[in-house]
């Protein structure tokens, strides 16, 4: 059941104010980052930087979504509406076409040195505009995005595409209307239906692959190499499922050997290439005498292929290059809607197998975040207030989970729940990513934006994981929590110091907690994290040091290589980190009050690991004795039918059959780990306990 729009709308102006206030950002900067956060989720845009600019005469910007040389000549402009109204009002024509040329004037006076030269150097606008400027040769497209929590007027049924000096111009509005269809959805993605007899030049060809049954419809698709390309420049990185568009980030570079066959012997990519695999909730076919043609899919989704149909989008913009030779295999399997979410994860995790670590292996379901989400409704934080209430940090492993555990209480129940999970302390997948990066000594990769450093943080954790899953226990989730209060503490440090002129904080606030990591690292020191979760705040000595780190990086990053103006992007390079790391800081005598040796560090680790393993035998044999002996029954039938059971496991798995007999915790984790076993080999029992 999926909440009305006005409730929706007074939640979201709710999570801006709170977002204001945990950050310590202008409620208009707010509203910008959360509203920019679903479109980053939704594949609208990679990366969503603030650089709001205003002028009295008719020029306005808030924000760009990267630099355009990383994606594909695209120039994403993003433009701001915000209502102070806690009721929906409406955005008509007149508003919607003010605010889109006051953008359109903005990118005109970029291309204007003498405009450029008004504006101060160290202002985001500066950058911005000298980012256009400078890639206006290489600029293939722009896209202008409105996000307003106004409501679009119904009247308004679209508004042509347009251009810059010939460069093509979309627009696109993101109303609150827009966002409450997409975040109650259910679904990863806006829906997408593709038209290929109005609008990609005519049907498809296909071959049923599937009996004819309800359960699974599958088909063999040939789709041109140009049509491909036009759907994905249509719809771009929504196209792809959420798993293969972070992974693609992870690997954003063009495939050469997909590039090398398209351009050189492109008859023979259909024999080199592997194809795509691909979902959609349903399609409509004809039967014609040259056999089924497909017209149209709803929901299409690419799960596997994501680097092949991105090379090819590429290719299809460079002027030398004919796509006329090149055709692309597709699988195409129908999903119905209701088992999207399940389904799609799965074929999208089995079809990116062959990827070591992909982050396809890494979304809501795996089995890190399960975890965090467990200690986070579990474990009390200290009471921070000298009082005898103790809280607890809320991880959303997936969106909307806070709203939705508040959803159906009564006033009372709302109020205790409130009280035991306050909103200030409710964090993400993206906000756990940042946190922990900026001390894994990459504040250029968290200055890349949410989606891009999360690509990151999955492979990281997927290797980590994969070799000492138990790391992950409850000192490492008090350490997390202990990283999030510096991170957001810091936030408010830069806002309120003397020498902060606006602009940039994201990119000080990383760079500041990284060299302080880092030069503690040099001398096998580090942060006394329990000290910082017990007291629930920042020590008064490292807040010092933090002050001082954070305005010496600053002085670095503002202070940007002459070919690079643009201080947002020199912060995602490398190279300005290396800049950072030579940095000699003189750090104040009150950093040692919050110092612990590596090896105590590494001594606190091993005992959490051990305490780990102890955890972990005690949920497993819980699981294994409340699933009860006619389940394990039935598991013992199912692995040994298909000879998948070894004497020993089927030993183990007799003892969980035995009413009244309770297996040790060692042999709980060894059926648990069975059970696990025979899922991957297609045994659907004990689904729900793992």
């Amino acid at each position: 059941m999926s909440i009305a729009i006005e409730e929706f709308h007074k939640e979201f102006f709710q999570e801006v104010l709170n977002s204001a206030d945990v950050d310590g950002k202008y409620v208009e900067d707010s509203f910008f980052a959360v509203f920019c956060d679903y479109l980053m989720d939704a594949g609208e845009l990679e990366s969503a930087d603030r650089t709001h600019y205003q002028a009295a005469r008719g020029v306005r910007i808030d924000g760009y979504g990267g630099d355009p040389i990383t994606t594909d000549g695209v120039l994403s402009l993003i433009i701001a509406d915000y209502d102070q109204n806690p009721v929906i009002s409406t955005l008509t024509a007149t508003d919607m076409n003010a605010v889109f040329k006051r953008a359109e004037n903005f990118i005109a006076k970029s291309l204007d040195s003498s405009f450029r030269e008004q504006l101060e150097e160290t202002a985001p606008a500066f950058g911005l505009a000298d980012l256009i400027a400078q890639r206006w040769q290489r600029i293939e497209k722009i896209r202008l995005f409105l996000v307003s929590n106004r409501i679009l007027s119904s009247r308004i049924d679209r508004l042509e595409a347009g251009s810059v000096n010939d460069v093509p111009l979309t627009y696109n509005v993101w109303d609150i209307g827009r966002l409450h269809r997409y975040a109650t959805s259910g679904k990863e993605n806006e829906e997408i239906e593709v038209d290929m007899v109005k609008e990609f030049g005519g049907p498809l060809p296909a071959l049923p692959a599937h009996l004819n049954q309800d359960e699974y419809e599958a088909y063999l698709v040939v789709v041109p190499g140009k049509t491909l390309a036009d759907i994905y420049d249509r719809w771009g990185v929504r196209l792809l499922e959420q798993n293969v568009r972070v992974f693609l980030q992870a690997r954003s570079k063009v495939n050469k050997g997909i590039r090398n066959t398209i351009e050189n012997d492109p008859e023979m990519f259909f024999a080199y290439n592997n194809g795509i695999t691909a979902t959609a909730e349903s399609i409509n076919t004809e039967s014609t005498s040259d056999g089924l043609l497909i017209t149209n899919f709803k929901n299409l989704q690419i799960v596997n292929g994501g680097q092949t149909t991105a090379s090819i989008h590429a290719a299809s913009r460079k002027k030398d290059v004919d796509l006329s030779s090149v055709f692309v295999q597709m699988k195409l399997s129908i999903i119905e809607s209701s088992k999207t979410m399940e389904v799609v994860p799965k074929i999208s995790e089995y079809a990116n197998s062959q990827n070591r670590v992909s982050a396809a292996d890494f979304f809501s379901n795996h089995p890190f975040h399960i975890r965090i989400e467990n200690f986070s409704r579990r474990m009390y934080a200290p009471s921070s207030d000298g009082t005898f209430r103790e809280t607890k940090w809320f991880y959303e492993r997936a969106r909307g989970q806070y709203n939705d555990a508040r959803a159906y209480l009564t006033p009372a129940e709302r109020k205790k729940q409130d009280l035991e999970f306050p909103r200030n302390q409710l964090f993400t997948k993206t906000d756990l990513a940042k946190y922990l990066n900026v001390w894994n000594c990459q504040p250029d990769v968290v200055s890349k934006g949410a989606q891009k450093n999360f690509a990151e943080f999955a492979k990281w954790i997927g290797q980590e994981w994969e070799k000492t899953p138990d790391a992950f226990n409850e000192m490492f989730y008090r350490h997390a929590i202990a990283k999030a209060i510096i991170f957001r503490s810091v936030e408010k440090l830069v806002t309120d110091a003397p020498w902060y002129q606006g602009g940039y904080r994201a990119n000080i606030v990383a760079y500041a907690i990284s060299k302080l990591a880092y030069d503690l690292g040099q001398k096998n020191l580090n942060v006394d994290f329990e000290k910082v979760w017990k007291a629930q705040c920042l020590p008064t000595g490292l807040s010092e040091v933090l002050a001082v780190s954070a305005q010496e990086v600053h002085e670095v990053l503002v202070n940007t290589p002459s070919t690079l103006s643009n201080v947002t992007e020199w912060a995602k390079q490398q190279a300005c980190w290396e800049r950072v790391k030579s940095l000699k800081i003189s750090w104040p005598a009150s950093l040692e009050e919050v110092l612990i040796t590596t090896e105590d560090e590494k001594s606190s680790r091993k005992s959490g690991i051990k305490d780990q393993k102890m955890l972990n035998g005690i949920e497993a044999q819980a699981a294994v004795v409340q699933a009860g002996a006619p389940l394990w029954e039935d598991v013992i039938k199912w692995g040994s039918r298909r000879g998948l059971l070894t004497d020993r496991e089927i030993s183990i798995l007799t003892v969980a059959t035995r009413e009244g007999s309770i297996p040790s915790d060692k042999q709980s984790i060894l059926i648990m780990n069975t059970l696990l076993k025979l899922h991957e080999e297609g045994c659907q029992l004990g689904m729900d306990i793992i």
